[in-house]
């Protein structure tokens, strides 16, 4: 996470409380108090709509996507925890006027923002809602927000929409309404790139799709990603893809494993010469450093890592890949990883069969490497059970968290109460195990 991009939202959103208690002659605070808390809200709401547009410098600012992903969220999480705030402590103010139709309108709307955000909230954090339902109503969140919106413009307050706390705050509004309207946009107007299919191919189980640039592509640096959108087979919903390979001449390559409803089948709906919309790149995940390299891939984990081998100079530190896999046979472009690394000799190859009773362990890892890993970098592109289990295993044998590095695409995460209670749970069984 860029440490720039929190400081930038946690400062937008402090900044009018020191505007608001600024002003001359409020002698409710409490009130005050809740008037602030219903700006932090706007003004956290439209960072959330903003995060939410993948525009170009977003990356740049806050790190990541994965990293952008979870800030979206709390973001969201915390504005919707300052709105129930706001509305449980009263914000009415004494001496400010007459209600017209106007400010009894933006009540309503103030109100019917609250309870609609509170449902979809409840919504985004509930796992177990199905996945359309929840991408459907996730879009609600922006007309609720302009309700909010309306609702701060046409309330009465202790100032006027032309003083610096006004301005501050209706200009977020504005910028997250534009954000929220970017997004609605069909997505053949997003920009994007034009590709067409040159080849489809299986490998381990998985189908590598060759891309071919019909005019000027895109420049990914190895590891990064793109969304995709397959026209014209049934499957135009955009996903995101890591690029297995890229050739000096703009050909990618993306590897695709049936692992949900959308990559299921996906194989059968394709053919050679079908057009194909490439956003991006995206992502942080890249190739870089004078240390020695550790990878770990989990099964179709392994595509950023094809890239990142296929780009290895000769004179980069040792690098040993661990690819984990349920058989050989089942191994994603395993015959191109033996290439490379017969013909690199900084480049170890370790395959860690399941089928065969293998299991890797950081332990392993350490054998492995002769036991360098405190001055290792350690990169994993796989599951989260077995990247928690070698993150814990590796902090014993000196790898640090600065230096054990992932990306994490899941968009609903819920807010983390299972691990807070499974965390707790840990901490009690450590406790009765101490020595009295």
């Amino acid at each position: 996470m860029n440490p720039i991009g929190l400081i930038l939202i946690a400062g937008t959103t402090l900044f009018p409380a020191f505007q608001l208690f600024a002003l001359p002659n409020v002698s409710d605070q409490t009130a005050l108090f809740s008037q602030y808390l219903g700006l932090a809200a706007l003004i956290l709401m439209a960072w959330g709509q903003i995060l939410s547009t993948r525009l170009p410098g977003i990356e740049a600012l806050f790190g990541g996507l994965d990293r952008v992903y979870v800030l979206h969220k709390w973001a969201g999480i915390i504005a919707m925890a300052a709105i129930l705030l706001h509305d449980t402590i009263d914000a009415e103010m004494r001496g400010l006027g007459r209600e017209t139709a106007l400010t009894e309108l933006a009540e309503t709307l103030g109100e019917i923002s609250l309870y609609g955000l509170l449902i979809l909230v409840v919504i985004s954090i509930a796992t177990f809602i199905p996945y359309h339902l929840w991408k459907w109503t996730h879009k609600g969140m922006g007309a609720l927000f302009a309700f909010g919106a309306f609702h701060f413009v046409f309330i009465m307050k202790p100032f006027a929409m032309s003083d610096p706390a006004g301005l501050f705050t209706g200009a977020f509004c504005v910028a997250g309404i534009a954000a929220y309207a970017w997004m609605l946009l069909p997505e053949r107007l997003r920009p994007s790139r034009g590709y067409e299919i040159a080849a489809l191919d299986q490998t381990g189980g998985a189908l590598a799709i060759t891309l071919k640039p019909r005019k000027k592509g895109i420049k990914p640096l190895p590891g990064q990603f793109g969304v995709l959108r397959f026209t014209g087979a049934g499957k135009g919903e955009p996903h995101p893809f890591s690029f297995s390979a890229i050739e000096p001449d703009g050909t990618l390559r993306v590897t695709i494993k049936a692992l949900g409803d959308f990559t299921y089948g996906l194989g059968k709906s394709l053919k050679t010469g079908q057009e194909v919309q490439v956003q991006g790149p995206f992502g942080r995940f890249r190739l870089a450093g004078k240390k020695r390299q550790v990878w770990v891939a989990g099964g179709i984990g392994i595509t950023p890592f094809l890239a990142w081998a296929n780009a290895l100079d000769a004179s980069a530190p040792q690098v040993d890949l661990f690819y984990c896999v349920k058989s050989r046979g089942a191994a994603p472009h395993l015959d191109e990883l033996e290439k490379i690394a017969k013909s690199k000799s900084n480049f170890n190859l370790h395959v860690i069969a399941s089928g065969e009773g293998k299991r890797l362990s950081a332990d392993m890892i350490a054998d492995a490497v002769n036991g360098d890993l405190a001055s290792a970098k350690v990169s994993f592109c796989g599951p989260t059970t077995l990247r928690e289990a070698l993150r814990t295993g590796l902090r014993r044998h000196g790898v640090t968290p600065r230096n054990f590095h992932f990306e994490e695409f899941e968009f609903r995460t819920g807010i983390g109460l299972k691990r807070l209670a499974a965390w707790v749970l840990k901490r009690k069984q450590l406790a009765r195990l101490a020595p009295n």
